[in-house]
């Protein structure tokens, strides 16, 4: 501890406990607030009043932690994280009293997420870079990078703009598509619309691609999507070699593409726009209608060494992909 001669490189109020020596430069810890002596605490951060940090926890640079928060062993913010008054962190899914585990597990919020007041975080999560947790909500499973969750349980709702989505476009594609629709209406590289044909009579409508017209590659095999819970989510992964062509033939859905640069939603609600997604293309589908059928084309067999399931593991292929 400082003694009062020593002139703090952060503010401490007079009424907070501060046992802690690892209390980075212009940091500020607010009335009531009480830091055990293993604990770490970053730069210029604002720990706000009534918060209590026990020893276990690591804090990174300008977090923000307001009033009434209790951040428990096993508990790591990384920087530039929000956390809202009395969001409430748990380390032991099966607690007892006086009965301690040999290691208190370890939840982890990534850089730039924020985290809304009242909401509850269960043990050995992940909250994704970026993402936005809403007030009140019970999160019980990770959440993905960008992702926005409400709810009891938490549930993907969005996907919030992001450093490397640089350009955010929603487009929803709607019974009359447009005939003009071309891949400069996205910016993501490595994805293209295409206007399917519909032939409609008295028997019926029919919907179809052709290779080399519509369908940019030879199938190997399809998949079709449907009866999903409507706020389930499926994808969050990108492939290094497969091409894959989505048609959302009946309902509607939501599809996310990211290119590591640039982001783009569409809103597939008609079986006459076909989407081409090529390698190296981060793919999410969620908000699924009750009655949504998807169908997915894709270029190969399955291969479970094609897909990239890391959201920061594909960035940094990104970024290493676009050096040469």
């Amino acid at each position: 501890m400082k003694t009062k001669a020593e002139k703090l490189s952060y503010f401490r109020h007079p009424s907070s406990i501060v046992e802690s020596d690892n209390i980075g430069t212009n940091t500020r810890v607010w009335a009531f607030a009480h830091i055990l002596p293993n604990a770490i605490v970053g730069e210029d951060c604002n720990v706000c009043d009534h918060v209590f940090i026990e020893n276990d926890v690591r804090i990174g640079n300008r977090v923000t932690i307001k009033s009434g928060v209790q951040l428990w062993d096993g508990v790591t913010l990384e920087d530039d994280v929000f956390i809202g008054a009395n969001a409430t962190f748990t380390n032991d899914n099966f607690p007892r009293s006086r009965q301690y585990p040999e290691k208190f597990l370890r939840t982890v919020v990534r850089e730039g997420a924020s985290i809304g007041a009242n909401a509850t975080i269960l043990s050995a999560l992940i909250i994704g870079k970026k993402a936005m947790v809403g007030a009140g909500a019970v999160v019980t499973h990770d959440v993905p990078p960008y992702a926005i969750v409400t709810g009891n349980p938490a549930r993907i709702v969005g996907y919030v703009d992001s450093k490397q989505a640089r350009h955010v476009a929603k487009l929803r594609l709607g019974r009359e598509p447009s005939a003009d629709l071309a891949p400069n209406d996205l910016k993501v590289h490595g994805v293209n619309l295409y206007k399917m044909p519909i032939i409609t009579d008295l028997r019926g409508n029919l919907t179809v691609g052709e290779l080399g017209k519509e369908l940019p590659f030879v199938p190997q095999r399809y998949f079709v999507l449907f009866e999903v819970p409507s706020r389930e989510v499926r994808g969050e992964h990108a492939h290094r070699a497969l091409h894959q062509f989505f048609v959302c033939l009946k309902g509607d859905c939501s599809l996310v593409v990211d290119d590591g640069e640039n982001r783009a939603e569409l809103i597939l609600n008609n079986p006459s726009i076909g989407v081409h997604v090529a390698p190296m293309v981060w793919g999410i589908q969620y908000k699924f209608s009750l009655d949504a059928m998807l169908l997915v084309l894709a270029s190969d067999k399955y291969d479970p060494d094609d897909y990239i399931r890391d959201y920061e593991e594909f960035v940094r292929l990104f970024a290493k992909q676009n050096k040469r």
